[in-house]
This record gives C-alpha cells, sequence and structure tokens, in this order.
C-alpha cells in the first residue's frame, strides 16, 4: 500500500528535513501536491520535484480524496488551525515543531483526531538522531544501573542578532527546546518539577535566545540547555549514573549534510564523526571502557513509523501523552517570569 500525501509549505522546513526523506521512500509514499501561498516556480522545475502538482489554494488539498497524509512545515502561529482543517477533511497530518502554540489547542487536535479516527502527530525528528540513539541504546543497557544525571546540549556561536520581534513561539524555547524536552520526556516519563531560566541574551527586543531547564524525578536530574554564544562547545549528551559515565561530543551530522546538498541514500549520509565513550564497572568490578556506535541517524524514519501507524494499525511513534507532556513543559514556561520552579499538574 501506498499512502499519497501532500505537503502545505514549501520552505526550508518543507525541502530540507522533510522532502528529501520521503522522496526516497517511493514504495510507500507519492507525494502528490505541495500548497505554497509564495510560488517559487525556479525551485519547482527541479528534477527532485517534477510529477508533483503546486498550487496556492489548499483546497486542492482538502479536496483531494485520494490524499490520505498532510505535513504541515508552515508558521507556528498556523499550525492548530491547519490541521484541524485537515482532519475536519478526512486528512491524517504531522505538524512541524511545534506541534501547537499552547496546551489547550493540542488536546483540541487529538481529541479531534480520536473522533475522525485519524492520526495527528508531530514532527519530533530528533529521536532519530544518532546522537540520542547512542544515548538511548547506553540507558537500555542497564550498565550505568540507575541514571543520576542527564545533559543535553544545542549550542552555537551567533553573537549577532539583528532585530527581529516575535511571540514567544518563535523564540529558542520553542523552536529547539521542543525537540530537548521531547528527548527527555521519552527517556524518563513526566516529570514531578521544573525549573526555568528563559532569557533573551544578544538582543533585547528578540524572543528568548538562551535557556536552561531542569527536570526532577525522584533522584534523576535531566537538564537541557541551548546557547546562542558558545565558541567553545560542550559534549552534546553527558549521562552519569550509579556505575559510570558516557560522554558524546558531537551532534547527529544529517543536517550537516543537509546544509552541504548531500541527500538521504548517497553514500555515508549522516556518517558519525565521532562514537561516544561509556565508562562503567561491570558486574566483576572491572572498568570498562567502549565506543558506542548506535548507527547513523535517519529523520525518514519519522515516516517509517507514521506509514506503520495508518497502515499497518501500529501504536504512534510519539505517544499522545508525552505530546501533552512536552507541550504543557513548553506552555507553562511563560505564563509567569522566570527563573521560576514549577510543578506540573
Amino acid at each position: 500500500m501506498k499512502i499519497n500525501c501532500a505537503f502545505a509549505g514549501f520552505g526550508k522546513s518543507a525541502t530540507r528535513y522533510h522532502l528529501p526523506y520521503v522522496l526516497q521512500r517511493r514504495d510507500t509514499f507519492q507525494v502528490k501536491t505541495i500548497f505554497d501561498i509564495t510560488r517559487r516556480p525556479d525551485i519547482e522545475k527541479e528534477e527532485a520535484y517534477q510529477g508533483i502538482r503546486f498550487t496556492s489554494d489548499l483546497n486542492d488539498i482538502l479536496h483531494d480524496e485520494s490524499i490520505t497524509l498532510v505535513t504541515l512545515c508552515t508558521p507556528p502561529q498556523t499550525h492548530y488551525d491547519l490541521a484541524k482543517r485537515c482532519l475536519e477533511h478526512g486528512k491524517n497530518v504531522i505538524v512541524e515543531k511545534p506541534f501547537t502554540r499552547t496546551l489547550a489547542e493540542a488536546q483540541s487536535l487529538f481529541a479531534l483526531a480520536a473522533e475522525k479516527g485519524l492520526t495527528v502527530t508531530p514532527y519530533q525528528n530528533r529521536r532519530f538522531d544518532s546522537c540520542f540513539l547512542a544515548v538511548k541504546k547506553v540507558i537500555d543497557s542497564g550498565v550505568l544501573g540507575k541514571i543520576v544525571e542527564f545533559e543535553s546540549h544545542f549550542d552555537y556561536f551567533r553573537p549577532d542578532a539583528p532585530d527581529a520581534p516575535a511571540d514567544y513561539t518563535h523564540g529558542a524555547f520553542y523552536g529547539l527546546g521542543v525537540h530537548l524536552v521531547d528527548q527527555v520526556v521519552s527517556l524518563f516519563g513526566r516529570p514531578d518539577l521544573v525549573h526555568y531560566d528563559i532569557r533573551s541574551v544578544r538582543n533585547k527586543n528578540n524572543p528568548d535566545d538562551t535557556f536552561e531547564l531542569q527536570l526532577y524525578y525522584g533522584e534523576t536530574k535531566a537538564m537541557v540547555k541551548c546557547s546562542h554564544l558558545v565558541m567553545q562547545p560542550y559534549p552534546k549528551f553527558i549521562l552519569h549514573g550509579e556505575k559510570g559515565s558516557f560522554i558524546k561530543l558531537n551532534i547527529d551530522q544529517q543536517e550537516t549534510w543537509l546544509k552541504a546538498g548531500n541527500l538521504p541514500g548517497t553514500p555515508d549520509f549522516g556518517q558519525e564523526t565521532e562514537y561516544g565513550v561509556l565508562k562503567y564497572i561491570d558486574d566483576s568490578g572491572q572498568t570498562i571502557t567502549e565506543h558506542v556506535d548506535a548507527g547513523n541517524g535517519d529523520y525518514g524514519r519519522v515516516y517509517d513509523a507514521v506509514y506503520a501507524t495508518i497502515c499497518q494499525g501500529h501504536a504512534p511513534y510519539v505517544p499522545a501523552a508525552d505530546v501533552m507532556t512536552t507541550m504543557e513543559i513548553l506552555h507553562r514556561a511563560f505564563e509567569q517570569p522566570a527563573p521560576v520552579l514549577i510543578r506540573l499538574r
């Protein structure tokens, strides 16, 4: 069975992080239509997009009964309304991050999808980063014993920040924090307490560009951090347990390859540049040092998972409870000034 799908939005999100992977999956997906308000004929003519219909009328997607999946790659403020319209017209939906602007909007979409017997899911592609998969592999192995501390970074050195005023959904926390929080939730579940430190450091006219969250799970603490003023980066992941530690220096390489114009399916696409180092004491008391290879990342696994849900009845790759927890953590960050410690409801 092949899914006829469509895209709303034809910017960097669609052309870099979605379409290169979907177009590699021609046995399971057929991209039929792309909706874009601002048409770009020069890009539409590229070989990769031949056979795809481009339109500036969303109704060309909504009223096409052969299209059963729509991916939304539009600005955050449009996600809820567009996802609702797609669901109302019988379409399954993938929504780029952030899933919605508010917790209530997320609840409404899941309720509507359940009523219609459809799937609506966020595009949490960072669940398929090679660096994160290495962390998950180590935790699942159990060799570190009880996890005491988890730390994740998403840093840049971009000191210039021209005026770009916007609301909080355009800041670093909603844009990048959504990935980091989702990763933590996928590993540890719903935290008891969350401490927020969210700031606009480079330009006070702009939304936040720096954040640090501490999420508390009993005796386990998870920290996620982002800054645009880090010239010498931290390790991407730091993991400490009762029996040892795991350090992963570099982030997944897919984005680097995509920016360079390389496509999934080419030899060594997204090849790791270093493997995380795991050091622990085994059951015999020996100190073991290992390099952890979890394989290369693949954002296309989001589409494989969605295919399995729609066509084979598998559970969604991101459970609704995880989505709601992540959205609650995002949304509650801006109910009061930071820094602040809150208990999840």
